[in-house]
């Protein structure tokens, strides 16, 4: 062997084990990457505690609760009595005394130029027509309309949760369908080859049935790409790093079917559902507001005390250079005349907004109404389309079996071969996204009436 040729075969045998070496290298990489991935098989149930732990919605609500709380507390201690002390210290001139008129000198007189007060006052208000109390009321109601809006939020996250869980297991099972067509498609595609080779069908047939496959795989592509979006999503309502992909554990075909009538579900909607709460405590809070306007025109009442020290004693004569104490405690009454035609249109403006609010509580009934309504047969309507979509598919796979035997008899077209077997993946596809929306739908229903 010449040094050329030897020096060509050690360039190629390098350049093979480096190419090697690559190939092993980007495939120990990606399986790194991959199990890298956190992966947790989670049922809805477990979905929904996450997102109840860890949902920064969940956590602000509890926030504006925990704010309402402390407003509460700082509306039942206007009860207390306040309690005020002060001081002051004050250098005092000397008295001019004009005796003979201001235009004249006047003669001064002795004074003590120190000056020196400390004193301390409590007041408690007896009665201001229950204007504190109402306040208080006030605040409590705030506090539960808090607490029913978490809860609100709770159920739409629970809710949103539950779409994205459905959404991903609805696109790992269309994954595995595909999977298998492909499958299908490839054994398929090296039955047609053969055909071809010994001249029993044309090339178009060949090109036909690539070209299907290629679909497919693109097909596979974007359903993987889905499912990374909506793993996202979901790790990111519920909290989790966006690295965890999540496994949905649900057994979807036994679906939930309930044999309770609209009239039930509308009972407890009335009695359950979130915004129908909400706008009962925020009727409930227009009329304490009314009650607080009204109260502008009723006397306020107050027990009060103080008593003080002051230097030097010029209270009562005769005046003395030393040190004097003057408590005094009583009741004081204070009512306030303008309010008798200044507050009137305040009133009249406080019961216009109670009887919107009760207009808007009625138009809330009127809208869950519908609402309920629409949920409950569109829950229905999902549960039919599961059985259309199994008799379907029934359908579809004994059409694919007859044209994929006469096919190959050399009695049918293989774009009748192909259209069966788009048939029977769509119905397939039919009856998975059926089973997934009546879950949907239920769940739905669920949140109308408040049960979620």
């Amino acid at each position: 062997m010449s040094s050329n040729q030897y020096m060509y075969y050690r360039q190629k045998l390098i350049l093979s084990s480096l190419f090697l070496c690559s190939v092993a290298f980007h495939e120990a990489f990606a399986k790194t990457i991959f199990t890298s991935k956190d992966t947790l098989k989670l049922s809805l149930q477990q979905i929904w505690q996450q997102a109840e732990a860890r949902n920064k919605s969940i956590k602000i609500s509890q926030l504006k609760i925990n704010s309402g709380i402390e407003n509460l507390k700082d509306a039942r201690a206007e009860r207390f009595p306040e309690i005020n002390t002060g001081t002051k210290y004050a250098r005092i001139s000397n008295l001019p005394i004009y005796e003979n008129g201001i235009l004249n000198k006047p003669e001064y007189y002795p004074v003590l130029h120190n000056y020196f007060q400390l004193n301390a006052e409590a007041s408690v208000v007896v009665y201001n027509g229950q204007k504190i109390k109402n306040q208080i009321k006030e605040e409590l109601v705030e506090n539960q309309i808090s607490s029913l809006e978490k809860d609100m939020t709770v159920s739409d996250v629970k809710f949103k949760a539950t779409a994205y869980y459905l959404e991903l297991e609805r696109n790992l099972l269309f994954k595995n369908l595909v999977n298998a067509n492909i499958n299908e498609q490839q054994k398929r595609l090296d039955q047609i080859r053969e055909l071809f080779k010994h001249g029993v069908i044309l090339r178009s047939d060949v090109f036909r049935a690539e070209l299907s496959l290629s679909k497919q795989k693109m097909l596979l592509i974007e359903i993987e790409n889905t499912i990374a979006i909506n793993n996202q999503k979901l790790d990111v309502l519920i909290g989790l790093p966006e690295s965890t992909f999540l496994n949905p554990s649900e057994d979807f075909n036994n679906q939930v079917d309930s044999t309770r009538i609209y009239d039930e579900y509308l009972s407890d909607a009335l009695a359950n559902a979130y915004g129908i709460r909400i706008s009962e405590k925020e009727t409930e809070l227009k009329q304490l507001a009314l009650k607080i306007v009204k109260a502008n025109n009723l006397p306020k009442v107050t027990a009060y005390a103080e008593y003080g020290y002051t230097y030097p004693q010029i209270f009562l004569y005769p005046y003395a250079g030393a040190l004097y104490g003057l408590g005094q405690a009583g009741v004081k009454i204070s009512y306030t005349l303008s309010s008798l035609y200044q507050n009137k249109h305040k009133v009249k403006s406080a019961e216009i907004q109670a009887e919107k609010q009760h207009l808007v509580h009625e138009e809330e009934e009127d809208a869950l109404r519908v609402q309920v309504n629409e949920a409950y047969v569109r829950y229905n309507e999902s549960l039919k389309r599961v059985k259309v979509s199994e008799e379907n598919i029934h359908q579809a796979s004994e059409t694919y079996r007859i044209v994929y035997n006469t096919y190959f008899n050399q009695l049918a077209l293989l774009t009748d071969l192909l259209d069966a077997d788009t048939q029977l993946l769509q119905s397939k596809f039919d009856l998975t996204s059926a089973q997934i929306r009546a879950k949907l739908e239920y769940y739905y229903l669920m949140k109308t009436i408040g049960n979620l």
